[in-house]
């Protein structure tokens, strides 16, 4: 147990389980006892049995603190808590400002719950076909002010050149890229892991679309999504290492990583220095990038069929 920067208690050591902070300056947190609660699960540390959570029924291990499918806190027992910024979030509606000298009894407008509408038809409901919609009467002296959701004029045209959106960060070139993801036994052998190594076979193939791609574990607590994620390796980080790509090249960073990014070329012993996080370092044609205690990545050219 380690305390992050900000002085929560965390398992992790590389990201607080509470906060997200990185754990690079944390020193070792006191051991306090924890007082049982009706509302929160058993953590099982002693039965080493997983902690299903409440809310989703996921099971998890047995010191985590919070459920990795849905983000429910097993000390506080409650679910996060929306993030405004996010995506899709709604905020509350709230009533219109009071109009001076209005009338004693304004008519509302009664507002469009967003459920009712499906998503291509957003800004196209008309106040008119609402049910509850009320006209309000107009006031002297007052602008007049169209209702919420009325339709408004289409503009005109743009006689100019219309340019795109930027689209996203893709490799460049015609060449189709994929990694392998292996399981390897003699790399699991060197590392000394306490993990049952799990059954090898042929590696999993992930296309690479993106000229960036995350290495990692999947959090969805904390909002992490690896592009090659290596979840059933507990010795990978959340963020453990970055792919990058001019479309001919590729480049492999440390992102300050607990077990470090090692790379060795083809038919060579295993590499035993690992790169320094923050650092660049090309990746050769046959390289083998090994993190975690069992995974290991190989780069190459897509084969017919594989894209």
């Amino acid at each position: 147990m380690t305390l992050c920067p900000n002085g929560h208690s965390s398992e992790s050591t590389d990201y607080c389980d509470v906060c997200g902070t990185p754990m690079a300056a944390a020193a070792p947190a006191p051991a306090a006892p924890v007082a049982a609660s009706a509302s929160t699960p058993s953590s099982g540390s002693g039965s080493g049995e997983p902690i299903t959570c409440p809310n989703c029924s996921f099971p998890n291990l047995p010191d985590a603190l919070f459920c990795e499918n849905c983000g429910y806190d097993f000390t506080t027992g409650s679910l996060p808590e929306p993030d405004p910024d996010a995506p899709g979030f709604a905020a509350p509606l709230t009533a219109p400002a009071p109009v001076p000298n209005a009338p004693a009894v304004v008519p509302v407008i009664a507002p469009v719950s967003s459920l009712d509408i499906e998503e291509n038809d957003l800004g196209k409901h008309e106040a008119s076909n609402d049910p509850g919609y009320v006209e309000a009467p107009a006031i002297e002296g007052q602008p007049t002010v169209e209702p919420a959701g009325a339709a408004s004029p289409e503009p005109e045209a743009a006689t100019g050149p219309v340019s795109s959106p930027p689209a996203a960060s893709t490799i460049e070139g015609d060449t189709v890229w994929v990694a392998e993801v292996w399981i390897d036994p003699e790399w699991y052998a060197a590392q000394k892991s306490d993990d049952p190594l799990p059954s090898g076979g042929l590696p999993e193939i992930v296309v690479l679309k993106q000229s960036s791609l995350l290495v990692g574990r999947t959090s969805v607590s904390r909002d992490i999504h690896p592009q090659i994620d290596c979840g059933s390796d507990s010795g990978v980080s959340r963020r453990h290492c970055q792919l990058n790509t001019d479309g001919q090249r590729w480049w492999v960073e440390d992102l300050q990583s607990s077990n470090g990014t090692f790379v060795g070329a083809a038919g060579e012993e295993l590499p035993t220095d690992a790169i320094q996080p923050g650092q660049r370092r090309e990746v050769h044609d046959g390289d083998r990038i090994f993190v975690g205690a069992w995974t290991r990545l190989v780069i190459r050219k897509a084969l017919p069929g594989e894209a």
